[in-house]
């Protein structure tokens, strides 16, 4: 195994100077550098999983798997492998804004599994297209109707917090923190999203993505806003949706 000193870190903006991005079939830019350890087989069926109706909404965005993106003296620097000094400096994805791209920057080699990798790009898909596209009225009414009546749980803790707050209870009087919900509006639907593209992509537990800081959104209220999404952002030929209360065998 290389050590930290004997691997040369470069500037991000070099690594999407020297790399050629081009489009997926769904639309989505993206691109692989340095020792991923990705076949790129599974690369592909990965950035595959995104919806082609939510392509638009990122045409100026690229996604760059690099093996460690690495934040030095507040500049995004690149690492074209592994070493073990790097992994404790680097971060599981950076931003950077080239001119009118904006790149994100995954790291592959902080993750120990696919699943983990899939999720870490999913999320960052997620967020992206809700900054660009906002939440549909729907999924709003949808998530709050949820809120309203006390469905157990959330899927992330942003999305927990915020919807917390927005029911916040004041001097005995329940009232509504409108920029809370707005907020828990745009963190239920990107992780919805995100939940929704990595069922696309891989084959997992719903309870692998438990923390321990808040309580799991109920399976039956997730599956309501999944099926929800599905509806808006059908699934790419080749990819099927699916929801499983219990596996097979």
């Amino acid at each position: 195994m290389a050590g930290g000193a004997q691997i040369e870190l470069w500037h991000a903006e070099k690594v999407a100077t020297l790399v050629s991005v081009a489009p997926a079939p769904n639309g989505i830019r993206y691109a692989a550098w340095g020792e991923t350890r990705i076949p790129e087989a599974d690369l592909e069926h990965l950035v595959g999983a995104v919806p082609i109706t939510m392509s638009e909404a990122l045409t100026n965005r690229a996604y760059y798997f690099v093996p460690l993106a690495i934040t030095d003296t507040g500049e995004t620097m690149i690492a074209p492998a592994y070493s073990v000094d790097l992994g404790d400096r680097a971060v599981c994805h950076r931003n950077a804004v080239f001119g009118a791209m904006e790149a994100v920057f995954l790291s592959t080699r902080l993750v120990e599994d696919r699943f983990g990798l899939a999720f870490e790009f999913l999320i960052n898909v997620a967020h992206n297209f809700v900054e660009a596209a906002g939440v549909p009225d729907s999924f709003s009414s949808l998530v709050w109707s949820q809120a309203e009546a006390q469905v157990r749980g959330e899927t992330s803790q942003d999305a927990w917090e915020n919807r917390r707050r927005a029911q916040d209870t004041r001097n005995g009087q329940k009232t509504i923190d409108e920029r809370s919900r707005t907020a828990f509006f745009e963190s239920s639907f990107s992780d919805a999203l995100a939940v929704y593209m990595l069922s696309l992509a891989v084959d997992f537990d719903y309870h692998d993505l438990r923390e321990r800081e808040y309580p799991l959104l109920a399976a039956p209220a997730l599956a309501e806003r999944l099926r929800h999404v599905a509806g808006l952002f059908p699934a790419n030929p080749g990819y099927e949706f699916q929801v499983l209360y219990r596996r097979k065998g």
